[in-house]
């Protein structure tokens, strides 16, 4: 899914973002559909033999597709393209968070958000087969559930379940959670691991985001400091950071929460004015925290 974390300390981690700009080159072993807009790619081979994951869970790479008709060298060297070849011809960058690395059998995988022939890596999840080659960059990543937190909060859409799914399966035994997930309907939903109560909100044709800012801002709120996890598309990640931060006080360094992704823009789009949104709403945030 696409994916663009939040950061964290080595404890809350909620630190500083660790980057690796290594680049991997993954082969296709097999996929399958999940739902009817969620697919599942496995990666392995001998170009995933320096990769290593595992330190977090919200880690993502940064696939790199080939623009038809552009000839790339070989081997794929990224330093080189963006040296010796003009911008345009560069490979279209997505992020996908790691759904699972097994470091013994050498397999990355990767869920995909398929929304039919738009974009680009939901084609290419779509048809891809057995031997089909991705290079990519990464891992980074900053979160993981705190052990020491009272209790834990994570929400998000479609794009931020693969961190979500992870999540789940390193949370500390005993101590309470709610998490809250919007899909599109009951049929984007999926089996998660571990035993927590999951809350599946479908969204039909309403605004996305809309069920899920409405719900959090109901749930019943445990005694003990929250660790949350809350990302997706930026509208409602925006109306979460303002309900966490200002009306329930929750510290940032308690927080992991990003906007993913923002409806009308593609990620080129998006990432070039992110920081600037950003900006907007920090400044609002610390308004109304003054």
């Amino acid at each position: 899914m696409a994916t663009e974390p939040g950061r964290g300390k080595p404890e809350l981690n909620r630190g500083p973002e660790r980057r690796k700009t290594r680049l991997h080159r993954g082969t296709v072993l097999r996929s399958e559909r999940l739902t009817p807009h969620m697919i599942r790619v496995v990666l392995g081979g001998g170009g995933l033999a320096n990769f290593s994951a595992g330190e977090f869970t919200d880690h993502y790479v940064k696939l790199q597709f080939p623009r038809p008709g552009v000839e790339y060298p070989e081997p794929f060297d990224m330093e080189r393209i963006r040296a010796e070849m003009p911008r345009e011809q560069w490979p279209v960058t997505r992020t996908y968070t790691v759904r699972e690395w097994d470091a013994e059998a050498g397999e990355l995988t990767i869920d995909f958000v398929y929304h039919g022939d738009q974009g680009v890596a939901g084609p290419w999840a779509v048809n891809a087969k057995p031997g089909d080659e991705l290079a990519f960059l990464g891992p980074g990543g900053a979160y993981a559930p705190s052990a020491d937190a009272g209790w834990h909060l994570l929400a998000g859409d479609e794009s931020a379940l693969p961190a979500i799914a992870a999540s789940l399966e390193r949370l500390p035994a005993g101590v309470p959670a709610r998490v809250l997930v919007e899909v599109a309907g009951p049929e984007e939903r999926q089996d998660l691991p571990g035993d927590v109560e999951v809350t599946w909100l479908y969204r039909g044709g309403r605004q996305v985001g809309d069920l899920l800012a409405d719900a959090v801002q109901k749930i019943d709120w445990p005694d003990g400091e929250v660790h949350a996890f809350v990302h997706g598309e930026a509208g409602f990640v925006k109306t979460l950071r303002r309900y966490l931060r200002v009306d329930r006080q929750v510290p940032m360094e308690r927080l992991s929460i990003s906007g993913y992704w923002r409806l009308g823009r593609d990620e080129d789009g998006w990432q070039s004015s992110k920081r600037e949104w950003n900006r907007r709403v920090e400044e609002e945030e610390a308004r109304a925290l003054a």
